[in-house]
């Protein structure tokens, strides 16, 4: 008997998403599978809103705070683990239900991601050097040689950009255009059905300011002392989550608690207009779903 398509349920932080897709799972006897970033790590329990110790007895999720703050998943390595729990699944027969915000992944899953290997960190400081020494004009003529669509598509001033297409084109010996245009979906086509969660604003903002004040109430501040206990590399992609800055400064005697709450209210409000944005624009095909009876999620 084959499995009924995967379900795909998206949409922005404190839309509901999570609420819906414990009720749909519930009612179909699907595996809840994190398709959210941050809430892969372990460290962001109460950051990242993860399922709770309740939710996770009563329906089973798989990859839920499975990484380290220290270690750094790419959108390359969730792919690769979805595949093999996905599988998993198939074989077991379970129906799989993957719920979260991070618009990449869904991209990974119904669209494909170029798949170019890691670029080497010599060969992205040779990259830097050169935009230094040559200037961004000479730049992007010898970029034009190596990739001319990216030195056309990439705009006057976007030193990053032009930096990150003529490394991968040196180091690969292929265009960052050619990679990016060979993908193929991690999931078939007819596989999969997608949903998203898409509140008012108004409501989508007063549930983030109910999640900002829930947060504080179940340990943010603890949490963030004790990722800044361990030192970690604030570029790492936990310690970017959003309200570990805004907290450790006050925890540093930077900020009152007050003005650290209003600034972590303020970046997660910020975080789900860009998400909602995202999803509007990358996914207009989906059933959308105002879930506005569902606070959290």
């Amino acid at each position: 008997m084959s499995l009924p398509p995967i379900q795909l349920i998206a949409g922005p932080t404190a839309s509901g998403k999570s609420s819906l897709a414990m009720e749909t799972a519930a009612r179909t006897g699907a595996v809840i599978v994190n398709a959210d970033s941050q809430q892969l790590y372990a460290d962001l329990q109460v950051l990242s809103a993860r399922p709770s110790e309740a939710d996770e007895a009563a329906i089973e999720h798989r990859l839920y705070g499975v990484a380290d703050a220290a270690d750094a998943w790419s959108v390359g390595r969730w792919s690769r683990t979805v595949l093999e729990v996905l599988a998993e699944l198939a074989e077991a027969g379970r129906p799989a239900l993957l719920v979260g915000g991070t618009g990449l992944y869904f991209t990974a899953l119904t669209k494909g991601l170029a798949d170019i290997p890691a670029i080497p960190t010599e060969a992205r400081e040779a990259a830097t050097a050169a935009f230094e020494a040559e200037g961004e004009t000479a730049f992007r003529r010898r970029l034009a040689e190596l990739d001319p669509a990216a030195a056309q598509r990439i705009e006057v001033g976007d030193r990053q950009r032009l930096i990150r297409a003529r490394a991968v084109a040196e180091h690969t010996g292929r265009a960052l255009t050619d990679w990016t245009t060979d993908t193929t979906p991690l999931l078939p086509p007819g596989s999969w059905t997608g949903m998203v969660v898409e509140p008012d604003r108004a409501t989508l903002y007063a549930n983030c300011d109910r999640r900002v004040a829930l947060m504080v109430e179940q340990g943010a501040l603890q949490e963030v002392e004790a990722l800044m206990a361990r030192g970690l590399d604030p570029d790492l992609p936990a310690m970017k989550a959003v309200g570990v800055r805004e907290f450790a400064a006050h925890l540093n005697g930077e900020a009152t608690l007050d003005e650290a709450v209003e600034a972590t209210r303020q970046a997660t409000r910020n975080y789900a207009k860009r998400q909602l944005t995202w999803f509007r624009n990358q996914t207009p095909g989906w059933t959308r779903i105002n879930q506005n009876a569902h606070a959290q999620a």
